[in-house]
């Protein structure tokens, strides 16, 4: 080897430590979860200056702001990092970093060991400040996954976790805890928010975002419909929207709180999407249509429902559609839930006792004396076909989504 190569290697050697070590302090200095911190120092050192610039391209564009350097924030923002270990007391210590993994770049929790873990406290006060202690930690470390800009706000009855901005923020807060008493006076009898437990509101910033996180919640294969907001009651129960104006966003937020409040229920996906959409419209005023789109959608209706896809209807695959159908279910949704509820009194022994397994079927005959599907027959205008009528035989073992 030549003198002039010797130096090259010796000076590629020396470019290669430098940059490494480089981007070893510039991860070491970010906030975020150990995990993926670790996974982004072996590819700085395993792959030669490739793994340096990949690492580099996952890294916020700016670190967090210190709590010394942060600007002051109104009461209610967690300025605090995102904890390794939930501490309750001496004797109850839950290890919240080997209880979290990372996929599609956000943190997920293991809510079923946090629950065990919470459950070997002695009262109920102490297992409900656990809970809400490893919802806030688990939302500080979604925040850091989601970049420095999304910042966790904490009212009396709402977590937000956001990149609104400080007033948004608040006004959001207020709107949740609002609305939460709005829908318990809608729907009297059948919502329930828990006396403590608090609303989680994730607003994501765009599209990409907004799919990414909600496909860690979905089936790796199939199709699904767009949507603009989601309750997810996985573990954790929180919802979502994409960031908007906050009266964009307020139908949403309506639509998917009233499905939080129905959860205890576990309803027939029509029977809670019929009550989600019905709540939203008597909440913001949104969805009101002109005569004309009015007969458009019969005429939709009429083409459309039939034998089969009336059954996807009561088991509730209609509402996951591509097409139009997705549209329809929601429609037809609205109107059964519309007309059944005007005795409210009769409804609500009717949601109360409806079961998911049979599409509410049992239900409606012991409350209303009816057959659901011959009521459906008579509301889309058509013949009395006893193949309409909710048959759990036909339909998959188990519910999607």
């Amino acid at each position: 080897m030549t003198t002039s190569e010797l130096l090259l290697l010796l000076g590629s050697c020396a470019l290669l430590l430098a940059t490494n070590l480089y981007m070893a302090r510039r991860i070491g200095a970010i906030d975020d979860i150990p995990l993926r911190k670790n996974m982004l120092h072996i590819m700085v050192w395993i792959l030669p200056f490739m793994g340096a610039f990949l690492a580099w391209t996952h890294l916020p564009r700016q670190p967090r702001v210190s709590n010394a350097d942060a600007r002051p924030r109104p009461e209610g923002f967690s300025t605090e990092d995102a904890p390794g270990d939930l501490v309750f007391d001496e004797a109850h210590v839950f290890p919240l970093i080997s209880n979290t993994w990372i996929r599609n770049g956000f943190p997920l929790l293991n809510w079923h060991a946090l629950h065990a873990w919470a459950g070997s406290m002695n009262d109920a006060r102490s297992q409900r400040l656990a809970i809400e202690q490893g919802q806030r930690a688990w939302l500080l470390h979604l925040r850091d996954a989601l970049g420095p800009h999304f910042h966790l706000h904490e009212s009396e009855h709402a977590f937000v976790l956001s990149s609104l901005e400080d007033i948004v923020v608040v006004a959001t807060a207020d709107y949740v805890a609002s609305t939460r008493k709005r829908i318990q006076r809608v729907l009297a009898g059948l919502a329930h928010f828990g006396e403590h437990g608090k609303s989680i509101l994730l607003v994501l910033d765009n599209e990409e975002t907004y799919y990414n996180y909600v496909s860690n919640y979905y089936p790796e294969e199939g199709e699904f419909a767009f949507s603009g907001g989601m309750f997810i009651d996985a573990g954790c129960a929180h919802f979502l929207v994409q960031r908007a104006d906050l009266s964009a966003i307020e139908p949403v937020i309506a639509h998917e709180m009233t499905h939080s409040a129905l959860s205890h229920l576990k309803l027939p996906r029509w029977l809670d999407e019929g009550l989600a959409v019905n709540t939203e419209r008597k909440l913001t005023g949104v969805g009101v249509m002109p005569l004309g789109q009015l007969q458009e959608l019969r005429r939709s209706h009429l083409t459309f429902w039939d034998e089969a896809r009336i059954q996807e209807f009561w088991f509730g695959a209609s509402f996951f559609r591509t097409d139009d159908g997705n549209r329809l279910s929601y429609e037809l949704a609205r109107i059964l839930v519309e007309q059944m509820g005007q005795n409210w009194e009769l409804f609500t022994r009717f949601a109360s006792n409806a079961k998911r397994e049979d599409g509410g079927a049992e239900a409606a005959k012991e409350v209303y004396d009816m057959d659901l599907g011959a009521y459906a027959c008579i509301l889309m205008e058509h013949e009395p076909d006893p193949r309409w009528t909710p048959d759990p035989t036909s339909w998959p073992v188990k519910e999607e989504g």
